[in-house]
């Protein structure tokens, strides 16, 4: 074949080769690849498939040919539709290369970022975990300590116990270093952490005396005060607090 090769190309190929050199023709193919999710789906229309996603926090030029690496040997093996996201998770806007478009290749994938969400969709999760995607999505026009105190109080209203709240904190902190918010994450952890200290609190101390119903009432009442002296609106301190409208409204 090696010698036959000429005649192969110009006849059966209809190609004009000038010149080749040789290429290794050892391709290794056992790799083994660990995807960040992956899913078998059925959607609404009914249609099947495997889901895909990869998580970044840095562009990465070689993305592209990663995922289709991936597309190929999940196709290999499932014989199934595979649909594919890389997620970015760190700052600014991705710069990496979507899709392969040669002659005789066509390839893409979908990439897309958290920071073009906005941050209030996630804190209106019931889910603990995805209140704390709100710290890499978008904070609109909010100041960055504003919205990480909303995040923080949200967090720990939904914790079922202190040591979820600990690990909830803890990952949190993790996260505001893919957004360089460490300084403004402290700032707000300060605050957040006053107003729930309990040993700290004079009205809830007089409360307990009172009885654990008043004394919950009472430690509320000094909750939404010091939220209302941050500026935060009306509507936000009654729910996190559970007091009406109007009680936050009269202080």
């Amino acid at each position: 074949m090696e010698i036959a090769l000429p005649g192969i190309i110009r006849h059966l190929l209809g190609l004009e080769i000038v010149s080749s050199e040789e290429v290794p023709d050892e391709i290794q193919h056992t790799k083994e690849r660990k995807p960040d999710l992956l899913k078998k789906v059925v959607d609404t229309n009914g249609r099947s498939y495997i889901l895909h996603i990869e998580y970044q926090a840095k562009s990465d030029k070689d993305m592209v040919y990663r995922m289709a690496e991936y597309s190929i040997m999940l196709q290999w093996k499932h014989r199934t539709d595979i649909k594919q996201y890389v997620v970015y998770i760190g700052t600014g806007r991705p710069k990496m290369a979507e899709s392969i478009e040669k002659e005789d290749f066509y390839f893409r994938y979908h990439l897309l970022s958290l920071s073009s969400v906005d941050y209030k969709i996630f804190l209106s999760a019931n889910q603990p975990e995805e209140k704390l995607l709100a710290v890499l999505a978008d904070f609109k026009n909010d100041d960055p300590v504003k919205a990480l105190k909303k995040i923080l109080i949200e967090v720990r209203s939904i914790a079922q116990s202190d040591l979820a709240e600990d690990r909830y904190f803890n990952q949190l902190r993790i996260l505001v270093q893919l957004r360089n918010l460490e300084t403004q994450f402290d700032e707000a952890m300060e605050t957040v952490t006053k107003f729930f200290k309990e040993e700290k609190d004079p009205l809830y101390k007089r409360g307990e005396a009172k009885g654990k119903e008043e004394g919950e009432y009472l430690k509320a009442l000094a909750i939404a005060k010091e939220l209302k002296n941050e500026g935060l609106a009306n509507d936000f301190i009654a729910k996190t607090t559970r007091l009406t409208i109007k009680e936050v409204e009269k202080l």
